[in-house]
């Protein structure tokens, strides 16, 4: 295999790759990205099995050669010194010129590097996804919805199906949820979809969907999802995105939700985030994170927090408006802060059915997200 290819292109192709070539492989290949080569594209792959990242790039384009094809072929590379040698080097050209053995000689400008290559043979194959069903979305909506839940996802390997996101899509409404026991998110939106294309207990894992968001410009790209018995294949320009499904029935949160509050509230967002930031870092030194919230009698609201060795912060807040009983309550601050964190409402409600039941936060300005947190038993 012989080529010559710009390398801005390559290099934005072998970023994009990378995130899914295994950082400590059980076998070497595991390790690499797969360069094949012939007179149309130069694709690049790397997958650790979980996932795995494909991206092409056209020969040609618009009129500008961006690869000269001498010699076709495929080779297998070390993902981790590839990435770093390819963006150091010199030139604005880059020869990869691979002989017997895979033995790979990357030339750029007076820079010559030697690296051995694999048998792109033992790559593992790509999942093959029937690709009839395809669901389109904006990729802004799919980052804001990744955004707006992988929060509460679980970080513990104890649980393994807690560490995705559920998604379910029943009737034209696509809805993620995550939740780690302790809270919970969950974001809906309407899809333009063919009435038969409908899925449920689709479990990605949340770290996966956050290496898919950094994949998908910021620019409105539309990205095309397929989902297969056991894989899930994301379509962004000339990037494929292949993710493994999660094993397990995620668990049934329906009936953690109340619909009926004791006490409800509607707070500035940005005035509640700013007070629960201060009296979250008392709280840190704490190491409990506890902050408690209070309404008192004249429509305030009282946030505080304590700690032994330093003291104590105490804030009070106007209620846009307070409706039901006297409250007082404890809470982790920094779900609290995750939540609030992401919510873009100016606004935001809070329903509480008591001390020790779940605490609901919604925005005041849309009806499609919803956050649960447990509260904490506390001693005072």
């Amino acid at each position: 295999m012989k080529l010559t290819i710009s390398k801005n292109e390559l290099n934005d192709a072998i970023q994009q790759v990378a995130k899914a070539a295994s950082s400590r492989p059980a076998i070497p290949i595991l390790g690499g990205i797969k360069i094949d080569v012939n007179h149309q594209y130069v694709t690049l792959t790397a997958s650790d099995t979980d996932i795995s990242i494909q991206s092409f790039i056209t020969v040609e384009q618009e009129d500008t050669i961006i690869a000269q094809v001498e010699k076709p072929g495929s080779v297998v590379l070390p993902a981790k010194f590839f990435v770093e040698i390819v963006k150091k080097l010199p030139s604005d050209q880059v020869i990869i010129d691979v002989g017997p053995n895979f033995q790979t000689i990357i030339r750029s400008g007076s820079t010559e590097i030697q690296m051995v290559g694999l048998d792109p043979e033992e790559f593992p194959v790509l999942p093959s996804v029937e690709q009839n069903e395809v669901l389109q979305i904006p990729g802004d909506l799919i980052k804001s919805m990744i955004r707006q839940t992988i929060l509460a996802a679980s970080t513990s390997e104890q649980t393994p199906i807690l560490t995705g996101v559920l998604w379910n899509l029943q009737e034209g409404q696509l809805k993620f949820t995550a939740t780690d026991r302790h809270r919970l998110a969950s974001r809906t939106t309407k899809v333009d979809v063919d009435g038969a294309i409908q899925f449920s207990n689709v479990v990605i894992s949340a770290k996966t969907l956050g290496e898919l968001s950094r994949l998908i410009p910021d620019q409105n790209t539309l990205v095309d999802i397929v989902v297969a018995d056991n894989q899930v294949l994301f379509k962004v320009d000339n990037i494929l995105f292949y993710t493994r499904i999660l094993d397990g029935t995620y668990p049934d949160t329906s009936k953690i939700i109340p619909q009926v509050f004791e006490t409800e509230l509607v707070l500035d967002t940005k005035n509640v985030m700013d007070a629960i930031d201060r009296a979250y870092l008392m709280s840190r030194e704490e190491k409990t994170n506890i902050v408690r919230l209070a309404t008192l009698e004249d429509g305030m609201i009282e946030i505080s927090s304590s700690s032994t060795e330093l003291g104590r912060v105490t804030e009070q807040l106007d209620a846009k408006s307070m409706t039901g009983e006297p409250l007082r309550i404890a809470f982790n601050s920094k779900y609290m802060l995750d939540v609030l964190k992401v919510i873009d409402s100016e606004q935001l409600f809070i329903g509480f059915t008591g001390a020790m039941r779940p605490i609901i936060i919604k925005p005041m300005d849309h009806d499609y997200s919803m956050y649960v947190i447990l509260p904490y038993r506390t001693t005072n």
